[in-house]
């Protein structure tokens, strides 16, 4: 059995010898290069793409704190000036020597802040519209560099 064995596996052995020897075409062999080299530069290209991306999120979030902050130290300044404004109006009433000077005191302060109510807000008004406008020109001009240089 062995003999049969040795011989129904001759062609098989004989085949795997030629199969090492076999030569692989040289168009088989660029084709294979160029496929490589195409992936490798594709691949080099999507890592580009991903670190505009990273970059374009680390600049909004950067921008996005350092608006918060501002935004912060605003309101601490206004709630500053408010306190300020409400004990100097106090020392101002305390100094009124008639009914009628106390009513004309509180008059004033009271017009005083409602003019500084409106100039705050106005001044919100149009700095959330210059925020949201470069928010949106920002992020436009991130989308730009990251579309332009992976498309």
């Amino acid at each position: 059995m062995t003999t049969e064995t040795n011989t129904a596996f001759e062609g098989f052995k004989d085949a795997f010898k030629n199969i090492q020897n076999l030569e692989v075409p040289e168009a088989a062999r660029e084709f294979v290069k160029k496929t490589a080299n195409t992936a490798k530069d594709r691949a080099a290209e999507v890592f580009a793409g991903s670190e505009r991306v990273t970059a374009a999120v680390e600049n909004a979030v950067t921008e996005s704190v350092t608006e918060a902050g501002k935004i912060s130290r605003n309101i601490q300044q206004a709630i500053y000036e408010d306190a300020e404004a409400f004990f100097s109006g106090i020392d101002k009433l305390a100094s009124a020597k008639s009914f009628s000077e106390a009513v004309e005191i509180q008059s004033s302060l009271l017009r005083s802040r409602g003019e500084a109510f409106v100039s705050r807000a106005k001044a919100t008004t149009d700095y959330l519209g210059k925020l949201a406008a470069n928010g949106a020109k920002s992020a436009q001009d991130n989308f730009a560099k990251v579309y332009n240089k992976t498309a």
